[in-house]
């Protein structure tokens, strides 16, 4: 996928209520189930991209909360857009880099992770 720097996207994302604030995230460890209201397992996609595979799970699965991760803005805008026209309430994102992902979940607090298409070799 080719990114593309999407004037803006940064603010919108810090605007949105599908994303946790980046700023908070280092109180989120064993809160999960508060952010969402309920105590449904969680399920984290990492490098999620424009979101169209948690949109669909979170859509057959409302039982499940899940959180998708990426770190790209102008892709993470593109997930936004879409939750927009489909609200769904356990679905989440974060804008983050995955290396940290320690500091944004507790100790077995995820139930199942998927790596689909991740980049495991970031550009610059």
């Amino acid at each position: 996928m080719r990114l593309r720097n999407i004037t803006g996207s940064r603010e919108v994302i810090a605007e949105s209520p599908y994303v946790v604030p980046e700023d908070t995230l280092e109180a989120c460890p064993g809160t999960w189930h508060e952010i969402f209201g309920n105590d449904h397992p969680i399920h984290i996609e990492i490098g999620m991209g424009k979101g169209r595979f948690l949109n669909t799970l979170a859509k057959q699965n409302p039982q499940i909360n899940y959180v998708g991760i990426e770190k790209y803005s102008s892709v993470l805008l593109r997930a936004i857009q879409k939750m927009e026209e489909d609200e769904l309430s356990n679905l989440k994102f974060i804008r983050m880099d995955a290396e940290d992902i320690d500091k944004v979940f507790g100790k077995g607090e995820v139930d199942r992770i998927y790596l689909n298409f991740s980049d495991p070799w970031p550009k610059d």
